[in-house]
């Protein structure tokens, strides 16, 4: 849970919360539910409460319960740094809401978190090669070897700038989250790093910028690709190339993962590239990572403007 909005104001609201964070920790979610109850009672404002009291509510089943309390939480906290917007987009799934876009807040939130062990996390446990599998397909699309200014969309901790930076001129890195940004500039392999979302720097950047626009597992927290056609398209050169990874499903559409990423399907990203008139050359089943030790569902996509 995020440091964010721990701290309600009021002493006894406070002091119950960690009473009821120590029941969660010790599985009695019974107990934990009724003691914050009372806290958001105390404190009506109080976004962690009722976060923890809707991720209580939905472990002991109660589902209009969770989507109540996760209600509260973002009410509470408009940048939504705990995420109730994802859980109640998990939720939906199972007919409670309808789908919900990914909370900037929480994005950033988690990354930032996560940046220290984030390469650790990804490249020793998890087996990810997502950057190795785009450089793969972009050299059977026949791009160039070089090219003279490339944009790394969501690079984090800079993962594909390690890889891209012999194979350009100019690296440009575009990240949320400030701890991720912070540990790819020790690396010296960017040019410039951008703190931006990725959606207002690609409608803000000088169209025509890039020869290759690069997106590593970004899209997995975008519900709707169909955005992203046009904007990319724009700051492509002539003849310059997308390439991005998405994991996917067997179905129709776009689900919410009980990973809290979103999959799409291969309908849906073709789509998606074909609304900013790109050429699609590559859109192939390839796994990035694995989790709990299976290939989790994915697709590598190459197009040209």
């Amino acid at each position: 849970m995020s440091a964010i909005h721990q701290t309600s104001g009021d002493l006894i609201a406070d002091r119950r919360f960690e009473w009821a964070r120590g029941l969660i920790d010790a599985g009695d979610h019974a107990a934990a539910a009724d003691l914050l109850a009372e806290v958001v009672t105390l404190a009506p404002g109080f976004a962690a409460a009722w976060f923890a009291l809707g991720d209580t509510r939905e472990k002991l089943g109660d589902q209009a319960g969770a989507v109540a309390a996760f209600e509260k939480a973002r009410d509470a906290d408009p940048r939504d740094t705990h995420g109730a917007a994802v859980r109640l987009a998990r939720l939906a799934r199972l007919g409670a809401l309808p789908p919900v876009a990914m909370p900037i807040g929480y994005i950033q939130s988690l990354f930032d978190g996560y940046a220290p062990k984030f390469e650790t996390s990804l490249t020793g446990h998890l087996n990810y090669r997502g950057p190795k599998l785009l450089l793969d397909a972009l050299t059977r699309a026949g791009a160039p070897e070089m090219c003279d200014a490339v944009l790394d969309l969501g690079c984090g901790t800079g993962l594909a700038g390690d890889l891209f930076r012999p194979l350009c001129g100019r690296l440009t890195g575009v990240d949320l989250s400030g701890g991720m940004l912070a540990v790819a500039r020790t690396k010296g392999v960017y040019d410039d790093l951008v703190e931006a979302e990725v959606m207002t720097y690609l409608r803000g950047a000088v169209s025509g910028s890039f020869d290759l626009v690069l997106a590593a597992d970004v899209f997995i927290y975008f519900h709707e690709l169909m955005q992203i056609g046009a904007p990319t398209a724009r700051v492509l050169r002539p003849g310059g190339y997308l390439a991005f990874s998405v994991e996917t499903h067997d179905g129709d559409g776009v689900i919410l993962r009980d990973t809290l990423r979103y999959a799409h399907s291969e309908a849906h990203v073709r789509a998606a590239v074909a609304s900013g008139g790109l050429e699609l050359l590559i859109c192939e089943r390839a796994s990035t990572r694995t989790e709990k030790g299976v290939p989790v569902p994915g697709l590598v996509v190459v197009a040209k403007r």
